[in-house]
């Protein structure tokens, strides 16, 4: 037998991949089939069920292509309904993989047909648990995410208690906990760097399984949470009732325009300009409107909470040779609109003759010297409100980037602000998506929180350990 956590650091996701005796099970791909395809054809094994244990909301998963290409099944747990042919499980039921089974444990809480799969090994004895969003390595899924339920959170954090306390505490201690997810996924908000553990650990050291009560977990799980992103209900119900084809949208995506075919096509679908180069480089020339979201960062899940519409026609300005990776990571949540991208990238624009713009930089020194002989400095903290409150520079205001098309009333167009973040990833994507807007007027603090606090010049709130990532 063979278990293999295929990891995607970006989107803190897990999949996996289970081999015994030629037969293959995979849990909770993505949406690119090749990596499990060409893992199975590399141990001469047929791909025989996908299984999933949920329909995830924070990207779209590969079930229907993987089930296509190789004629395996898709299995869900009690009470899915897809939209398309698949096996919905009972409780308890059992599925062979070559010498081992797995069985379906149904864990409402996460959402209502969140399911754990517990493999057994030919002996029936319990090796591992593949708990999607039900149990995380340091915490639970967060229980506000079931699309089109009458129910509360509350009630789904009280379902999530009695899955954990009745299917899952129950088991060994020595059973091997596989999460769906890693730190830095918005499916929970206290998940721990490690991606794996064992049941026995978890049950010491998780907070969320030292609960007293079910009241207490309730207000545990709930305590911190704040709304999930926009796109999370569209992912689930592209899961839920299906999706074009990925080799379609890779086909369109990665069309090569020529400068004047790119901005007739903008002008045609009033397309969005993703400029997806590093913000150090974007900040010293781009196309004028153009959003920057790089590469290099949590790319697929900044364009997930700042792009409205799943459906909005994008045109990308890409580094070179990076043209099928933001397409594919743009479709893997389910931003399977892009157009095609600038050949030559922006380069080939400039040298075209064409109009550009370019962000002002201050560095943290600079800015230091500014902040001392200027009262009341229009400084904007773009990091989020758990980060600000953790610690902050004293009279910044803080504009969570999360939030900012809700938020952009509060700026005004006619004052000068500089705006950070922690490190100077998100502060250029506000900059350019206010820039974007008609507000001009925005200086970036290069590197920023970071390099400002190694000034040791400006006046910083007490550190407070944050209480959640969200």
């Amino acid at each position: 037998m063979t278990i293999e956590q295929m990891y995607t650091g970006c989107l803190a996701e897990a999949a996996y991949y289970i081999e015994s005796a030629g037969e293959v099970a995979i849990i909770d791909p993505l949406r690119e089939t090749k990596p499990y395809l060409d893992r199975a054809r590399a141990d001469g094994a047929v791909i025989k069920y996908i299984f999933e244990t949920h329909f995830h909301a924070d990207f779209v998963s590969g079930h229907l292509d993987l089930a296509a290409k190789t004629g395996a099944s898709i299995v869900f747990g009690p009470t899915a309904q897809p939209g398309y042919k698949a096996c919905v499980a009972k409780d308890g039921e059992e599925f062979r993989v070559g010498e081992v089974k797995i069985r379906v444990l149904h864990t409402p809480g996460h959402t209502l047909e969140s399911s754990t799969f517990l493999l057994l090994n030919d002996a029936g004895k319990e090796i591992a648990i593949f708990t999607g969003d039900t149990l995380f390595i340091g915490d639970v899924g967060r229980p506000d995410l079931a699309v089109k339920t009458d129910l509360t959170r509350d009630d789904l954090a009280g379902y999530l208690y009695d899955s954990l306390h009745t299917k899952i505490m129950t088991l060994p201690d020595d059973v091997i906990v596989y999460p769906g997810h890693g730190a830095g996924s918005a499916c929970g908000k206290n998940m721990s760097k490690e991606t794996t553990d064992t049941l026995g650990n978890q049950k010491r050291f998780n907070y969320a399984l030292r609960a007293q009560s079910k009241e207490a977990f309730v207000k545990e799980v709930t305590n911190g949470l704040v709304p999930p992103p926009q796109y999370f209900p569209k992912n689930a119900v592209m899961n839920k009732m299906g999706y074009n084809s990925l080799d379609a949208v890779m086909q369109q995506g990665t069309l090569a325009l020529s400068p004047a075919a790119f901005e007739a096509a903008a002008n045609a679908t009033n397309a969005l300009i993703l400029d997806v180069r590093e913000a150090s480089v974007f900040a010293k020339g781009f196309i004028p409107n153009a959003i920057n979201i790089g590469l290099e960062g949590q790319f697929a899940g900044w364009v997930g909470t700042l792009i409205p519409d799943l459906k909005q026609p994008i045109l990308l300005v890409v580094p070179k040779d990076k043209t099928e990776e933001a397409v594919l990571r743009l479709a893997r949540v389910g931003y399977d609109n892009c157009i095609g991208y600038l050949n030559g990238g922006f380069d080939a624009w400039q040298a075209d003759g064409r109009e550009v713009d370019a962000i002002r930089s201050i560095s943290a020194e600079a800015f230091a010297n500014l902040f001392e002989q200027t009262p009341n400095l229009p400084v904007l903290d773009v990091r989020r409100k758990s980060e600000y409150d953790s610690e902050h520079i004293i009279g910044v205001e803080n504009l969570p980037l999360d939030f900012i098309n809700e938020n952009m009333a509060r700026i005004d167009k006619h004052k000068t602000y500089y705006v950070h973040c922690a490190g100077g990833y998100r502060s250029m994507i506000a900059i350019s998506i206010l820039n974007a807007r008609g507000f001009t007027n925005l200086v970036d603090v290069t590197g920023g929180l970071t390099a400002l606090k190694q000034t040791n010049r400006l006046p910083l709130t007490n550190y407070v350990c944050p209480k959640t990532l969200l």
